[in-house]
C-alpha cells in the first residue's frame, strides 16, 4: 500500500501548481476587445488591438493603424473618462451614471445636458473604434453559411450586399461610418452615421463597420477613399463579425433601450 505524506511545505507547492494549471486553463478563454463596453468601469482603458500594427499590411498600413489607435482612439478614451468622472462626481447617487458605456449610449437622452454632447461624441468614438478594430483581422476566413444566408435574406445576394455597402462607403459625405446592423427582429441592413454617432444609441446591433474618417486612410491613400474601401474588404473579418453577432445575442447584451429606432426601408 502506497502512502503519500504531504508536509505543509509540499501542500503549499501543490496548491501553487494547481493555481498555475487553472490559470493556464482560463487563459485560453480570451476576452473579446468589445467585452469591456458592456462592463461598468470607473475609468475605461484604451484596449490593445487583437493584432499587431504590422499585421494588416499592406491593406491598412502600420503608421496609419498606430496613429489611429494610439492617437485618435486614445483621445476619445481620455475625453470620455473625463466627462464620465465629472458627471459621477457631480451626481454621486446617480446609478445610471455608473452604468457601462454601452448602457449609457443606449439611453443617451438620459445624460444631463451638461455632459451629453461630450459623452455622446467621445463615448461614441470609444465604442465605434472598438467595433472597427474587432471586425478586421490579418487572415479573414470565408463567410459562414449561416451569416451568408442571413445577408442573402436581407439583400437578395451577398454580391448585392457588398455592392451596396461599397457604394455607400465610397459616397458618404464628410466623416462618419458605414455599418451592417441587426435590429431587434434580426433583420440586417446598412446604416450610415455621422461623426461619432453610434448605432447602439438607436437600439441597433452593429456587426460590421468601416471607418470613413480621413484619419483612417489619409496617410496611405490621401484623397483616394475608394482605394481604402477596396483594401478594407481584404481585412474584413467574417469570423469575427459572427462572434460580434453572438455577443449581441448573448444574455445581458441585447438589452432594449427605452425607445427603439426603426430603419426606413
Amino acid at each position: 500500500k502506497f502512502v503519500c505524506n504531504i508536509g505543509s511545505g509540499n501542500r503549499k507547492m501543490a496548491t501553487y501548481i494547481l493555481l498555475l494549471l487553472f490559470a493556464g486553463a482560463f487563459s485560453t478563454c480570451e476576452m473579446a476587445i468589445y467585452d469591456v463596453i458592456a462592463e461598468p468601469a470607473e475609468a475605461y482603458e484604451l484596449p490593445d488591438l487583437p493584432y499587431q500594427y504590422t499585421e494588416l499590411e499592406p491593406n491598412i498600413d502600420e503608421q496609419t493603424l498606430e496613429v489611429h489607435h494610439q492617437g485618435h482612439h486614445r483621445s476619445y478614451t481620455d475625453k470620455m473618462n473625463s466627462a464620465l468622472a465629472e458627471w459621477r462626481e457631480e451626481e454621486p447617487s446617480n446609478d445610471f451614471a455608473r452604468s457601462s458605456i454601452l448602457e449609457i449610449l443606449r439611453n443617451v437622452e438620459q445624460i444631463p445636458d451638461r455632459w451629453q454632447t461630450a459623452i455622446k461624441n467621445n463615448g461614441g468614438g470609444y465604442v465605434n473604434h472598438i467595433l472597427y478594430w474587432a471586425t478586421m483581422c490579418p487572415a479573414p476566413e470565408a463567410i459562414s453559411s449561416n451569416l451568408k444566408s442571413a445577408i442573402e435574406r436581407s439583400f437578395g445576394s451577398f454580391e448585392n450586399f457588398k455592392e451596396q455597402f461599397t457604394s455607400t462607403a465610397k459616397s458618404l459625405f464628410g466623416s462618419g461610418y458605414v455599418w451592417l446592423c441587426e435590429d431587434d427582429n434580426s433583420r440586417l441592413f446598412i446604416l450610415t452615421s455621422a461623426n461619432q454617432d453610434s448605432p447602439v444609441s438607436k437600439g441597433l446591433y452593429p456587426i460590421l463597420v468601416i471607418d470613413i474618417w480621413e484619419h483612417a486612410y489619409y496617410l496611405k491613400h490621401q484623397y483616394r477613399r475608394p482605394d481604402y474601401v477596396t483594401s478594407w474588404w481584404n481585412v474584413a473579418c467574417w469570423q469575427e463579425v459572427e462572434k460580434l453577432q453572438e455577443f449581441w445575442h448573448s444574455d445581458g447584451s441585447k438589452v432594449q433601450p427605452q425607445q427603439i429606432w426603426r430603419p426606413h426601408m
